[in-house]
């Protein structure tokens, strides 16, 4: 019996995934991320390579997703007041960088004989970077949360809300477009003021009790589920009137940052993230047309050098001039040279609207990803002289950043235990995230005014998310015993140098946290018991010396019998149970024989 067609796109995504797996590993051997690695292989397979497949428009298409989530993250990583500190950046480095390229981009394409509409589109296309692009080297090098980072994040945001200016400014450019009216411009801007507002209420008064509600059913892939549909269902709200989908999806990230569920949705999304923009990259290079290239080489090659000199001077220059130290502003200049995915939509509206033709798009195209291509290199050489720079004594602060000096701390459980814990904690100004996976428990702490999020300590990815990584301590207060060892296991896999501190619940979790290794344990009831006894005593007329005589001795006790149960089973050192302590200035055998 014969068998039956593969489904569609069988055949390709197994090229692609061969592809990637080859790829990618060789350019992260190299030192050249794993961004080139994706565009390497896309030219390789793409229509102008091997030719396995064909035309990467249409993956493209659904690549642009990986984007759309990529900036959903990065919203959940920013609160609106994070974001409010960075306007400065955002509106005025980020202006600044666009309408001075933009323009000397424009300046030079006159010169060089096209037409003004021609100019215009090419220079101010060419002026925006790849927020997909350079996000990944930023994350790759751990950077993004650095200075210089969050300075280049501020002017790619800028750049995505540019795209809509810029797509509105090709309309107006078409031969025959009749001047719009006062009242079409005013009910667009009705239309786009009332999706913001959506996207705004929605965000802030109506997904947190749904998450809420979800959490109770304790069902992982409807949260999976929802996750996703409010990436892509804000995101598509804003693409139904006219604006960025990757801006909307941000948007939603920024509302949902100070909500309970914000490392949880982080850690869902991320494998879809990772494979879109994995499969944006291949669809990007897969469009490089090699031939096109080598027969306009002297044309290319010079708009690669224009675009990224041009770019990476003005991103220096306002980069310095805005406060930036040299070090910072060069490497800013060098992360963000490169054209961006943005050019391509725009060039293809101009194209649709008889602004570019299709061999002068296509060379445009080119030029972007060729800047691309060259951005890691250009990354690399910056390192080198860095290195080199240390080694002769010149030290380059901006390289190693911290993000906050004070220590963090993840609170793991966050019940009657944790909470008093974390009262502590704060009360020294320590700065403690805190997650639970009970919805009820969340509600509550939040109105008691501790930042608590839902997630689960079994999974790596949400530990991650959540911070184990740069928490200086893990404080594990949650009762199930196995749970606590999964993620006592993970947390020594995944961050071997974080401190891990447990609540136990008895003899035998002390016993089981002792050999895991842990770095303090304490049983919950031990203290209690121990202070409820002291007060037993003081109320029956024991003196005060000699109910801190007692307890030293009892707390002495107690680790010698832990010992041996250690040593010989949970049964061992039974007799430490019973003993009376000796009074002071009495020795044991005399002690003993008074007894008798």
């Amino acid at each position: 019996m014969a068998a039956e067609g593969a489904p569609p796109f069988f055949a390709e995504s197994i090229v692609f995934l061969a592809a990637t797996v080859v790829a990618v590993p060789i350019a992260k051997r190299l030192g050249l991320g794993s961004v080139v690695g994706y565009l390497a292989a896309g030219a390789a397979i793409g229509p102008h390579g091997l030719q396995l497949l064909g035309s990467g428009e249409d993956v493209l298409h659904v690549a642009e997703l990986g984007v759309v989530l990529l900036l959903f993250v990065i919203g959940l990583e920013l609160d609106p007041q994070k974001l409010w500190r960075m306007k400065r950046d955002i509106f005025g480095l980020g202006t600044a960088q666009v309408v001075l390229t933009g323009i000397t981009l424009f300046g030079i394409g006159r010169l060089a004989g096209y037409s003004f509409s021609t100019s215009l589109v090419a220079g101010f296309g060419l002026a925006l970077s790849s927020t997909a692009f350079a996000l990944q080297i930023l994350q790759e090098r751990g950077q993004l949360s650095s200075a210089y980072g969050q300075r280049a994040f501020g002017i790619l945001l800028l750049q995505d809300i540019a795209i809509v200016p810029l797509l509105a400014m090709v309309a107006i450019l078409a031969p025959g477009q009749e001047v719009s009216t006062f009242a079409a411009v005013s009910r667009e801007i009705l239309i786009v003021s009332a999706a913001v507002a959506a996207v705004i209420l929605t965000g802030r008064y109506l997904i947190s009790p749904i998450f809420l509600l979800l959490a109770a059913s304790r069902a992982r892939e409807v949260m999976l589920t929802a996750a996703l549909l409010v990436a892509l269902g804000s995101a598509g709200i804003m693409h139904a009137v006219g604006l960025s989908m990757a801006l909307g999806a941000f948007l939603a990230g920024v509302l949902l940052a100070e909500s309970s569920f914000r490392h949880t949705l982080e850690a869902d999304i991320e494998p879809f993230r990772s494979l879109l923009m994995g499969l944006f990259f291949v669809a990007v290079g897969m469009s490089l047309n090699v031939a096109l290239v080598m027969d306009n080489w002297m044309f290319v090659a010079g708009g690669v050098v224009i675009v990224m000199v041009v770019k990476g001077g003005f991103l220096w220059g306002l980069s310095r001039g805005t406060g930036s130290p040299n070090s910072d502003a060069m490497r800013v200049a060098v992360t963000l040279p490169q054209g961006g995915e943005f050019a391509f939509v725009l060039f293809t509206a101009a194209i649709s609207n008889r602004l570019l033709d299709y061999e002068d798009a296509n060379l445009l195209n080119a030029i972007v990803i060729l800047t691309m291509l060259l951005t890691p290199l250009a990354c690399l050489g910056l390192d080198k002289l860095a290195e080199r720079a240390k080694a002769k004594g010149v030290e380059n602060p901006s390289i190693e950043t911290f993000e906050e000096a004070t220590p963090t701390v993840l609170v793991i459980g966050f019940g009657r235990f944790g909470m008093v814990v974390a009262q502590i904690l704060t009360s020294e100004g320590l700065e403690i995230t805190a997650i639970d996976n009970r919805p009820d428990r969340i509600e509550y702490a939040r109105k008691q005014g501790y930042k608590v999020y839902y997630g689960d300590a079994t999974r790596a990815d949400v530990l991650a998310a959540a911070g184990a990584g740069k928490a200086t301590m893990v404080a594990m207060c949650i009762e199930n015993d196995k749970v606590m060892g999964k993620a006592i296991d993970l947390i020594r896999e995944g961050f071997p140098e974080t401190l891990i501190f447990c609540r136990a619940t008895d003899r035998a979790h002390v016993l089981d946290l002792t050999k895991r290794g842990v770095d303090f344990q304490i049983r919950e009831t031990f203290e209690s018991s121990v202070v409820f006894g002291r007060a037993a005593l003081e109320a029956l007329g024991t003196p005060l010396d000699r109910i801190d005589q007692i307890e030293e001795d009892v707390r002495y006790r107690d680790e010698e019998r832990l010992a041996e149960q250690l040593a010989q089973g949970m049964y061992a050192g039974a007799e430490k149970l019973h003993r009376v302590t000796p009074r002071r200035g009495v020795s044991k055998g005399e002690h003993d024989a008074a007894a008798e």
